[in-house]
């Protein structure tokens, strides 16, 4: 299986999780406020301080975000592209968020692809202060209550990531058994989701949110990306029985790469590689 040195030693427990209790939900986001904060508004008017979400469409103005990119300094394995500062409204085709917090403070590490109003197709990591909702738009969150994501130094890869935390109960009202994970470098996403749910006891699950990247892809369809730095989203995922009686993953994901490539499908079971973090939430169904 592929794979990338990074500048620390890997810790031993290659997921960081947390069990905690969650809520499906669907919300718009308020046109013209930044969106974070659009984003924090609607998991609050539910009683959730954080989660997860994933859109469909939407419309972003002022917009600015970072494309994966070779790092220039070996500090990391790889980093991100100057920030691009579209003019006009953007149209988002599709992405996913993880709203947490950083430095004490609401934050957010998003993923998408979109059409710049000048009709060039892009995609990337959002930047959460330069980024305001042009129009209403309705998103399908997740929100979990006894865990946070929290963006914290991790060795590992050199950077300040997300990952989830066992947090204070806000009270908020849920229906399902969920858990927040986040995968670390060098380890097949399909997987070790699938380890993780058989040491755990989930038959079933439905896949929540889903920001990170990957080692290059290989996709089901036959398509094949081979630079290896990614941004990448997850647009639809699910842990079932397979037909050996063990649970398989299926998780369709859209990537762009530090070529500006961009790649959509369902990723090969076995050869997908996270290459610096995936943060997720899995909501056990059986």
């Amino acid at each position: 299986m592929r794979r990338i040195k990074q500048p620390g030693a890997p810790p031993p427990e290659r997921i960081q999780w947390v069990e905690t209790r969650g809520r499906a939900f669907s919300f718009t986001l308020q046109a013209g406020l930044p969106l974070l904060e659009a984003a924090r508004r609607g998991f609050a008017e539910e009683g959730f301080a954080g989660g997860v979400l994933n859109f469909r469409r939407g419309a972003l103005g002022p917009f600015a975000y970072v494309m994966p990119a070779l790092s220039k300094t070996g500090e990391n394995a790889a980093f991100y592209s100057d920030t691009y500062r579209p003019n006009g409204v953007t149209r988002l085709r599709l992405g996913s968020m993880t709203l947490g917090t950083r430095d004490g403070a609401p934050f957010f590490h998003c993923h998408g692809l979109w059409t710049e109003a000048d009709g060039r197709t892009s995609g990337g990591h959002m930047m959460p202060d330069e980024t305001v909702v042009a129009e209403p738009f309705e998103v399908e969150a997740f929100g979990i209550d006894g865990a946070m994501f929290i963006a914290e130094p991790d060795p590992e890869t050199n950077f300040k990531l997300f990952g989830p935390v066992a947090a204070a109960s806000t009270g908020a009202r849920t229906t399902s058994r969920a858990f927040a994970l986040r995968l670390r470098p060098n380890q097949d996403l399909a997987g070790c989701l699938e380890a993780f749910c058989h040491a755990h006891g989930i038959a079933r699950a439905k896949i929540h949110g889903g920001v990170g990247s990957t080692i290059g892809a290989r996709f089901t369809h036959g398509g094949v990306t081979e630079p290896f730095a990614t941004e990448l989203a997850i647009t639809c995922g699910a842990i079932e029985s397979g037909p050996s009686h063990t649970v398989e993953a299926a998780v369709d994901v859209a990537l762009i790469d530090y070529t500006g490539g961009i790649a959509e499908g369902r990723l090969v079971r076995g050869d997908n590689p996270v290459l610096m973090t995936m943060e997720l939430v899995l909501e056990a169904l059986g």
